[in-house]
């Protein structure tokens, strides 16, 4: 029996850059198989040929043994191909129905949307694979779990047998990944094939039957998950020893740096999404903030870097009050941000790598004099902080839309870090980073904190908060719900934080 899927040879190549290099892989029918590798290794690429989203130079797709032309998605999934993407594809303002409808309306006399008939598949589906939800519910009223359950109803209506999942444990609890994989075996057990991209490499050993790695645009190996360990993967992505443990000594707290007290902050919407938040960061600390995403981070650090206007409430830094502060007063007096999406807040992506290594200090010494920019000490400060920080580029002159994820990363951080700071606010540091960057960013934030300076790390990942934090303080619905010590958290304690299910007190239990 052929395997259901086999790509051979795929090669794609983009000016100045191959990321695809004769790839071959093969994916058997009732198989989960794990795709690994750095930012830059070419799994998006492949994935994006596998969908119908590029065109490969070389290379041929095969199908249960038969040749596949695969121009578009619509022709991916005529052949049963179905993609579940990191960003959800979802109408926040249609039911589950409309968005699994959507593209492929049924209609009663050609004139009105059959919603029963299609409510009635999905609730058949959703029985079939344990994807349970309403299928009248409004999308944006579901939890992201519950998203990801229509995204992959989605493909199913669609009849896919071979489904990819890129990034799919992203943005879930610890206890939505396991409802998750749960889902991912249903699927496998009845026939269905899944290509499974992920960073997390304990994910990954839990849920693979294969593993396949590239670097670089080729496969460089194979691994069995049960004779793998998160080192020997990491290792193979990278190409060299990774150190997946973050070494830091004890915290040496000192005095308090920032203050929050009775902090509301409204969304784009005018709702209120941070309700009356309160905490403190010292010097020497990390505190982190865990959270499912869309639970009032974004708004909270857009507040305390004066990208956004508060409701009510006090903000201070270093016992000064910034809570009506511009983002230049805030950064002036010695606060780093490392925003949340570092395209639309941390670059301009059509300037180049130098400027932008210089976008909040070009206005002062020695980068101008006058009204007139001093391009030579703009290249001489970029050259070396391209080479302190591990920046990989042709050179700094070219758009820093051309580095990968992980090295516009090292951009920001690179900037901001360059200068004597405070204060440190990072949201998301590492999301989509692979774990070489992983690796980097993280140790450069453990020496911040070792020099004094006060870190707030606002992170939907478990790992890397449990990594970083001195003490970690959980936000549900726009509220802090909980603040611990490092030492009293566990995966499971803070998942069910959460998802806001509040702690008892041995006082408050039932006799």
């Amino acid at each position: 029996m052929p395997p259901v899927l086999e790509l051979r040879g795929i090669t794609k190549t983009f000016p100045g850059v191959r990321a695809n290099d004769h790839i071959d892989l093969t994916l058997n029918e009732g198989e989960i198989l794990a795709l690994l590798g750095e930012n830059g290794a070419g799994k998006t690429t492949l994935m994006n040929i596998l969908y119908g989203l590029y065109t490969p130079d070389e290379g041929e797709i095969l199908v249960r043994g038969a040749r596949v032309d695969i121009h578009n998605p619509r022709d991916a999934i005529q052949h049963g191909i179905g993609m579940v993407h990191q960003h959800f594809m979802l109408v926040p303002v249609f039911t589950v129905t409309e968005n699994v409808m959507l593209g492929i309306e049924k209609t009663q006399a050609g004139v009105f949307l059959d919603r029963k008939t299609v409510a009635k598949e999905i609730e058949e589906i959703s029985t079939r694979f344990g994807l349970k939800v309403d299928p009248d519910a409004m999308v944006e009223d579901l939890p992201v779990g519950l998203q990801q359950r229509v995204e992959i109803i989605k493909v199913l209506y669609r009849q896919a047998d071979i489904l990819i999942l890129d990034e799919p444990t992203a943005v879930l609890t610890p206890q939505e990944v396991e409802d998750l994989f749960k889902v991912i075996r249903s699927l496998v057990s009845e026939g269905k094939s899944v290509i499974f991209i992920s960073h997390k490499l304990n994910e990954v050993l839990e849920i693979a039957d294969h593993i396949t790695v590239l670097r670089l645009g080729r496969v460089v190996g194979t691994l069995d998950p049960d004779e793998a360990t998160p080192e020997s993967c990491a290792n193979m992505m990278v190409g060299r020893t990774v150190m997946l443990t973050v070494e830091k000594g004890p915290a040496t707290v000192g005095d308090e740096v920032l203050g929050v007290s009775d902090l509301s902050v409204l969304d784009d919407r005018k709702l209120e999404a941070v309700k009356g938040v309160a905490f403190q960061v010292h010097a020497g600390e990390v505190l982190g903030i865990a959270g499912v995403q869309g639970n009032g981070q974004t708004e909270l650090v857009e507040a305390l870097t004066g990208l956004r206007p508060i409701k009510r409430g006090h903000i201070s830094f270093l016992g000064q009050a910034i809570t009506e502060s511009s983002p230049r007063k805030i950064h002036e007096l010695g606060s780093a941000h490392v925003p949340e999406d570092r395209q639309r807040d941390g670059l301009v992506l059509a300037f180049s790598v130098a400027d932008n290594l210089v976008l909040n200090t070009y206005y002062e010494a020695p980068f101008t004099k006058g009204l007139n920019l001093r391009q030579n000490e703009i290249e001489k400060a970029a050259a070396e902080r391209v080479e302190l920080f591990d920046i990989r580029t042709p050179n700094i002159s070219v758009p820093v839309s051309n580095l990968s994820g992980g090295n516009q990363q090292k951009v920001i951080v690179a900037r901001e870090f360059s200068r004597p700071i405070k204060l440190l606010i990072a949201s998301q540091p590492t999301r989509g980073l692979d774990v070489g960057s992983i690796e980097y960013i993280h140790s450069r934030i453990i020496q911040k904190r070792d020099e004094g300076c006060a870190i707030l790390v606002v992170s939907t990942e478990l790992d890397e908060i449990l990594s970083l934090a001195d003490r970690i303080a959980v936000m549900f619905a726009g509220k802090i719900i909980s603040i611990l010590n490092a030492e009293e958290a566990t995966r499971e304690r803070l998942g069910l934080l959460m998802a806001g299910v509040q702690e008892v007190t041995p006082a408050e239990m039932p006799a």
